[in-house]
């Protein structure tokens, strides 16, 4: 593996959140930590293990106004849209793109509401139930993991 991979791989735990990832490839292995101190050099065509600290996240910016999310509602009339993967969430196709769903839309199964980026690989996600989008539960741009809410749908 290359720095340049290794660099892309921390990146990747980074953007995710994950605690742990660990990458074969031939005789290389890489396993990277969030949290460990410790860090081995690299050294092709050697079995390694790398134990790699990301740099600590910058402290946040202030949350944008919420525009768009009201009040949580929750109940049993709510059926939610789960994440089926650990990635980042994405309203739109592009920035340039209107959302795929929004507050107050009416969606039928199979109707694409974000897509969900893992591995640069883009995820649509699709409603599973015929309804109306009462709650969105997730920013753009925002980090999710597998099993969270993404958006609460009342049934019709």
């Amino acid at each position: 593996m290359t720095n340049d991979e290794i660099r892309e791989l921390i990146q990747l735990v980074i953007e995710t959140g994950v605690a742990e990832l660990e990458v074969e490839r031939g005789e290389d292995r890489v396993r990277i930590r969030r949290g460990s101190g410790a860090q081995e050099g690299y050294q092709p065509n050697a079995t390694h293990v790398h134990d790699v600290a990301p740099p600590a996240p910058a402290p946040a910016a202030p949350a944008p106004a919420k525009t768009e999310k009201p009040a949580a509602k929750s109940g049993p009339d709510l059926v939610f849209v789960k994440s089926p993967i650990v990635g980042t969430f994405y309203e739109s196709a592009s920035p340039d793109s209107p959302p795929f769903a929004r507050i107050g839309d009416h969606v039928t199964p199979g109707k694409v509401l974000c897509i969900i980026e893992s591995m640069k690989l883009m995820n649509e996600i699709e409603a599973d139930a015929a309804g109306v989008i009462e709650s969105k539960l997730v920013e753009n741009g925002q980090a999710v993991e597998y099993g969270e809410a993404l958006f609460g749908i009342r049934p019709v």
